[in-house]
């Protein structure tokens, strides 16, 4: 069932249209510990760029910029952290943001061979820049999708849904899971018209072909403890961080206070807005997301080596 699930789900990632082609995409899973692998879609040559899809996101979300980024002389990876999208969902793993960052370092130590223009949305917005900060030397620069500097996945309201957990499968599973989350997606979006069935099903594939497994792993998110603050360490941070925010009134992203704390103790930060989209900014204003890459790609320096935390 699981396999089945993936295989749909690749499928759905590969109609991408041109000018990427199929045939040009590459998708494998990438061991990083013993009972955890990362799901990796790749395309393109060029200049390394990962993509980091956020809490209920996977890599088909960023099949508009897969389409777009290769043909502007990019290598592009998308990078699903453990748990989300087709990624493993071990029950003990350690779903803390800094585990999270540290994963993903892992992952980049072995895919590229310089540092790369790290893109992250909502939720991977923290894990971003806690790697950007403990791997100095994996990190060009970073692009913020309508996320922040989040202190811990466990927000208050992901606590309280999270009690409910035990119950969704017996109450009927991703069937009826489908309609809330299709509800919560257009509350996030200024113009929802994106969200198709298609698209709705390719959201959900990897959590349908795991349930269980993805109900524990949030669960283990909501208990999960940081081992240190983010805020105390943004001013280490040396690369350009661009911050992408959707203009139009929508549920969820970063906050005000968020924006602030960025703009506060980040030494080169830069805001943008998009004026006409919500939280889902590649779906939505694809266009204004390539054109922050570019932005970062031209504002970073050459970063010197450094040595990695452990």
């Amino acid at each position: 069932m699981k396999q089945s699930f993936r295989v749909a789900a690749l499928g759905l990632l590969l109609s991408v249209p041109p000018p990427i082609a199929a045939q040009q995409l590459s998708s494998f899973r990438l061991i990083t510990a013993p009972g955890e692998s990362l799901h990796v879609v790749r395309a393109g040559s060029g200049q390394p760029v990962v993509l980091l899809p956020g809490l209920f996101g996977c890599a088909f979300g960023f099949r508009h910029l897969l389409a777009v980024l290769p043909s502007l002389g990019n290598r592009v990876s998308v990078i699903e952290p453990l748990a989300i999208g087709s990624s493993s969902r071990p029950e003990h793993g350690n779903y803390s943001l800094t585990a999270q960052a540290d994963r993903i370092a892992v992952a980049l130590h072995r895919l590229e061979g310089q540092p790369v223009v790290l893109v992250a949305h909502s939720v991977s917005a923290s894990i971003a820049l806690r790697l950007a900060i403990r791997h100095p030397d994996l990190v060009r620069a970073v692009v913020l999708l309508d996320g922040g500097p989040m202190e811990t996945v466990a927000t208050k309201g992901f606590r309280q849904a999270m009690r409910y957990a035990p119950w969704v499968k017996w109450m009927g599973g991703m069937k009826r899971l489908r309609p809330h989350i299709r509800k919560d997606l257009i509350a996030s979006s200024a113009d929802s018209t994106w969200l198709t069935e298609r698209v709705l099903q390719a959201y959900t594939a990897g959590a349908a072909a795991d349930l269980d497994g993805t109900l524990k792993a949030y669960l283990r998110m909501a208990r999960a403890r940081e081992p240190e603050k983010l805020a105390p360490r943004l001013q280490e941070l040396s690369v350009p961080v661009r911050l992408v925010v959707g203009g139009a009134p929508h549920r969820g992203g970063i906050s005000a206070e968020q924006i602030e704390l960025l703009a506060a103790r980040v030494p080169r930060f830069t805001l943008d807005s998009a004026p006409n989209a919500g939280h889902y900014l590649f779906e939505e204003a694809p266009e204004a997301v390539v054109a922050a890459i570019g932005r970062v790609q031209g504002a970073s320096l050459a970063v010197q080596p450094t040595v990695s935390r452990p």
